[in-house]
């Protein structure tokens, strides 16, 4: 008689725990799209290469609900329909009716490997398409990079200019220090020279120092003509120092324009991180539909060594117990594999339904703050995942 526990699913390519597999898959697929098209987004061409590719995958995810509903379903019916029928069928040897089911369940099995098979060529051709988006991303800032090089000449003498406008303010900032310390001193000495004529002005000896007042009023004279040269000179020098920022002001906002103009178009490595990831979930597919195959496999290989045409073979009678009790061992184990595809079907359906709402709002219309809000966002769901 067959092996019946073969039917089992803890003895198949598959454990139920692909779903632990799946998610991280499916969530990190979504939130580097949403970085590619906040790091792409201010280039139009760009932006919508990575919303046609995201919107791809977001229906690509609603078939794959669709597939991983009707896994769940089968899953069912052979715990709720399947199942029962063999028991039955061992029980009151009625092989008619458990061929008739067995039959049903092969039909079953082969659709869902035609449409996993089905959905297996779609994330492959998903993978390929994102593979040369991001060949065009590179391409385009390969077009940049030339752009750039033709006008180094521009940006360099720019630079060049900057640099100098740098030296010559460090200077000038230098040389007002040291005015200011000269202006200091000279309004020491100023202050000295007041405080002393005021003293000889009141001396009782006025005859005998009649000679050094008027020394120090010609001394007084002089120290504020110095005195005055010097905040003369002094306001010069911040005259200049404010043309120099003017001018440097004028050099950044033409340099940074050229930039602009140009467009520097980061590298793609997030599209990347997405082909691994769909050929992460094409793969769990692929496994999904080994698992399958080998299943109807199985219930062919059961119908074949326990009965022949529409007879059950004599010798069951003998094993009946050890049929029945592999049936029943079975009946649990695919009772949590169709739950793990339920599983799997919610999180297809969250992906697919709320996941890509970000496709709604052009990047280029963020405010600084809000790109960076939901920058720090995603990393930080990154990271959680």
């Amino acid at each position: 008689m067959a092996n019946s526990t073969a039917l089992a699913v803890s003895d198949s390519q598959l454990s139920p725990e692909f779903i632990q597999e799946l998610l991280p898959s499916a969530e990190r697929t979504a939130l580097l799209y949403h970085l590619s098209f906040l790091c792409l987004g201010g280039f139009p061409k760009l932006e919508r290469k990575i919303r046609d590719q995201a919107i791809e995958t977001q229906m690509l995810f609603g078939s794959s609900e669709a597939v991983l509903l009707k896994c769940a379903g089968t899953s069912s019916n052979l715990v709720t329909s399947l199942f029962p029928i063999l028991i039955k069928a061992v029980e009151k040897n009625k092989p008619k009716l458990a061929v008739a089911y067995l039959e049903k369940a092969r039909k079953w099995i082969k659709d869902i490997i035609i449409a996993v098979d089905d959905m297996v060529m779609r994330y492959d051709h998903q993978a390929q398409s994102v593979k040369t988006c991001t060949s065009d991303v590179y391409e385009e800032q390969n077009t940049t990079e030339e752009k750039i090089k033709e006008h180094t000449v521009e940006m360099k003498a720019l630079e060049d200019a900057l640099a100098k406008l740098e030296t010559d303010l460090k200077k000038n900032e230098s040389d007002i220090n040291a005015i200011e310390e000269r202006i200091d001193k000279s309004t020491e000495e100023l202050y000295y020279l007041i405080i002393n004529n005021r003293s000889y002005g009141y001396s009782i000896f006025w005859g005998f120092f009649s000679r050094c007042r008027s020394y120090n009023d010609d001394a007084i004279r002089a120290k504020q003509a110095e005195l005055n040269s010097l905040v003369y000179e002094k306001n010069s020098l911040r005259n200049q120092g404010w043309s120099i920022k003017i001018k440097q002001t004028d050099l950044q906002l033409k340099l940074a324009n050229c930039k602009i103009q140009l467009g520097e178009i980061p590298s793609p490595v997030h599209l990347k991180e997405v082909q691994k990831c769909l050929d992460q979930i094409r793969q769990i597919l692929v496994d999904l539909n080994k698992f399958w195959k080998k299943v109807g496999v199985t219930l062919e290989t059961l119908k074949e060594k326990t009965f022949v045409g529409d007879v059950l073979i004599e010798e069951l009678e003998d094993l009946k117990e050890e049929f029945l009790n592999s049936i029943e061992d079975a009946k649990l184990d695919w009772k949590r594999f169709g739950e793990c595809c339920q599983r799997a079907q919610g999180i297809f359906s969250i992906q697919s339904r709320t996941a890509y709402k970000f496709l709604e709002v052009n990047p280029s219309s963020l405010s600084k703050d809000e790109w960076n809000k939901q920058y720090e966002s995603i990393m930080a769901k990154l990271k959680m995942i």
